[in-house]
């Protein structure tokens, strides 16, 4: 009965990283799934709205993250930004946009976002610009997942 016993253990701890892995590929395939259900949405957002996707970041969980978006001159001149958080909510600590001729820009914007909700739409100084690079600092908040930051521009 002890052998019995030890020998279903022993399978049992040797299966868990199989499961384990199995289980963690399954996420991976979902989450690639959803994010092309997004960009096939976020196409026809720009088709239907005049803003345009300048880039996303997904945020890594645990701690505060910063990544930056970079935006060449192609992209064109834009006088409005606006920020949309999908997948898990996050708390948005600092956003720098830096312009064509260097000069940057840093809206109030220490906001806690919840799930697939926008920023208000932010007015850029000076009339249309040239968006060299955006920065941003963000925390996922807990229990929610990963979140995606998407730059909107028109």
């Amino acid at each position: 009965m002890k052998r019995r016993l030890a020998l279903v253990s022993l399978v049992s701890l040797a299966l868990a990283p199989a499961s384990a892995l199995a289980q963690a590929g399954r996420r991976r395939r979902q989450e690639r799934r959803e994010e092309r259900h997004d960009d096939v949405q976020d196409r026809v957002a720009e088709a239907m709205t005049g803003w345009t996707r300048l880039g996303e970041r997904w945020v890594q969980p645990g701690g505060v993250d910063h990544d930056v978006i970079v935006v060449t001159a192609a992209e064109g001149t834009f006088r409005q930004v606006a920020l949309r958080v999908e997948h898990s909510a996050l708390e948005l600590f600092d956003v720098t946009i830096t312009f064509g001729d260097g000069q940057t820009f840093s809206p109030g914007t220490r906001l806690v976002f919840g799930r697939d909700t926008p920023s208000r739409t932010i007015d850029l100084p000076g009339g249309n610009r040239v968006i060299r690079r955006v920065d941003f600092r963000y925390a996922n908040l807990p229990g929610g997942g990963r979140a995606q930051l998407e730059l909107w521009a028109r």
